[in-house]
């Protein structure tokens, strides 16, 4: 494993979007939304070697906030076999060094995998919430430390 995080450049936010939407199909994301996240959120790419396995966005703490949100997404086929922890581990990190205190995440309900590594990591829920028009609802959870 060779873990590399890179983040998105403008000439690489349709590879961030497409795994966005392949892992959040209940609500996906047009070109112009995931440029104007980028304005506000720190996007990543991660590799192992050349391959591409999965994206992560880090809402950093703002003025008023120690509360950073680490949302990390790893493709199935590369799933269980320490990516995500490595790609958190790097996640929260930078999170910390930006001034967070309180580590949040969120989690597509049925997204049972991604569920269960926020569970298996120390992440506890707090909230339930379905968008307007949806019927799958995300899970706020947040860092036990």
């Amino acid at each position: 494993m060779a873990l590399r995080v890179v983040a998105v450049a403008e000439t690489t936010l349709e590879l961030w979007r497409d795994i966005h939407n392949q892992i959040i199909p209940t609500a996906p994301l047009t070109p112009d939304e995931v440029a104007e996240r980028s304005t506000r959120h720190r996007l990543t790419l991660a590799y192992d070697d050349d391959a591409l396995i999965g994206n992560a966005t880090l809402r950093p703490p703002g003025d008023a906030s120690s509360t950073a949100t680490v949302i990390v997404r790893v493709l199935p086929p590369f799933r269980s076999r320490g990516f995500g922890t490595s790609y958190l581990d790097v996640t929260i990190a930078v999170a910390r060094e930006l001034g967070a205190t309180r580590i949040e995440t969120v989690v597509l309900a049925s997204n049972t995998d991604g569920l269960a590594f926020a569970l298996s990591h120390g992440f506890v829920e707090h909230e339930r919430y379905t968008l307007e028009g949806d019927l799958i609802p995300f899970i706020d959870l947040h860092l036990v430390s």
